[in-house]
């Protein structure tokens, strides 16, 4: 009798242990009751993971059941506890502002991407000290980026595009060393691009279509390998010393903006770029190299258009290896077009990439254009891929 008394309590205190392994932790259940209740009800629709939360059930008891269909992720990390780890919502069109108090120092994920939050970032994100994805992108948030953001040590991927945020990048974000992807675009950011050459990890920076001056960063992360500032103010020299470190560098665009001055060589110098686009500037001249670039250029695809580049044809495009793609549509030059140009595109060199695409309009070039892009057969995909036209 003792020994099935003794079975029968182990049995309890077993199943007891269990209820209290699963149960969630109150701050997470907290949370997430919040995140809902602060959401127009109208935006929670029918088949949205929100929809689905019932606060009657404890909600890591009960995830991917029909109480809480989705949302989130719980482990068990701390003293048998459920601690929300992932809190990833879906683009159902969520209306609201988000919770004001964070403490989930369990959270490695946090995106609430694609939905209308509105209201400003909340600085107790800096509570979030596991996190490495933050996810923050096209929703309606207002005001200032958080220099309490760069507590967060182990962040490796910050989306905050397509939002209404305004004002600087703060400067400590250089403490974000573990950053590997950087996205702020379409925002109303403003003031000058810093450095972050202390994010040593940045691989992918775009901070394209906002309000950003000043020069082009002294100092960029040599482990960048995409770079995009389109459709800002920036402005002044593009100064081949703040290139030559970018020796991971493979696709670079400025466009839209107002920097003035020599298209560095230096940038066609970068051993791994593959592609330039710097159309819709103020650049006056490209600068040309005293060597031939044959074999020691890997760029692909290069827009110069619709800037204010004069003098002859720059030679060297032609002797660019792998160089398929050419625009130096609208912009000063004089001259006559190349004979290399139509040779690189007709008849080109073993191991040369052809022009498939050449876009030399709207200059002030004169003469013939050479016999050999005239003899191209019409309807050929040269000929369709090719707009030669003179001002």
């Amino acid at each position: 009798m003792l020994s099935l008394t003794l079975t029968f309590l182990t049995l309890s205190l077993f199943l007891t242990s269990l209820v209290t392994d699963s149960a969630t932790h109150w701050d997470d259940t907290q949370l997430l009751k919040e995140l809902k209740n602060n959401l127009n009800a109208a935006s929670v629709t029918p088949g949205s993971c929100i929809y689905s939360w019932d606060f009657s059930f404890d909600p890591c008891d009960n995830l991917f059941s029909d109480k809480f269909t989705c949302g989130f992720r719980c482990d068990a990390v701390v003293s048998g506890t459920s601690r929300l780890t992932e809190l990833t919502l879906d683009p159902a069109g969520y209306t609201g502002t988000l919770p004001a108090a964070w403490n989930l120092p369990y959270l490695q994920t946090l995106d609430v991407s694609n939905n209308f939050f509105s209201g400003q970032i909340p600085e107790s994100f800096s509570n979030l000290t596991r996190l490495t994805r933050l996810g923050l992108s096209k929703n309606s948030l207002t005001g200032t980026i958080p220099s309490s953001l760069s507590s967060l040590s182990n962040l490796q991927e910050l989306y905050l595009d397509n939002n209404n945020l305004q004002g600087p990048i703060p400067v400590t974000f250089n403490a974000l060393t573990n950053l590997q992807r950087l996205e702020m675009q379409s925002n109303k950011l403003n003031g000058v691009v810093p450095s972050l050459s202390s994010l040593k990890s940045l691989y992918y920076l775009d901070l394209s279509f906002n309000f950003f001056g000043g020069g082009f960063p002294s100092a960029l992360p040599e482990s960048l390998i995409q770079i995009s500032m389109r459709n800002n103010s920036l402005s002044g020299a593009l100064e081949p010393e703040s290139l030559r470190s970018l020796n991971s560098l493979q696709v670079v665009d400025l466009s839209g903006n107002g920097f003035s001055g020599a298209v560095p060589f230096a940038l066609f110098e970068l051993p791994s770029l593959q592609q330039v686009t710097l159309s819709f500037n103020k650049f006056s001249q490209v600068e040309v190299p005293s060597y031939s670039l044959e074999m020691r250029s890997g760029v692909i695809a290069v827009d110069l258009s619709d800037n204010e580049l004069g003098g002859f044809l720059p030679l060297f495009p032609a002797l660019m290896p792998r160089l398929s793609s050419l625009s130096l549509e609208n912009n000063k030059f004089v001259g006559m077009i190349p004979t290399q140009y139509a040779l690189k595109t007709v008849f080109p060199e073993a191991g040369m990439a052809p022009f498939q695409r050449l876009l030399l309009g709207g200059n002030y070039l004169f003469g013939a254009i050479p016999s050999a892009l005239m003899a191209l057969q019409p309807g050929s995909a040269m000929v369709q891929s090719i707009v030669i036209f003179m001002k």
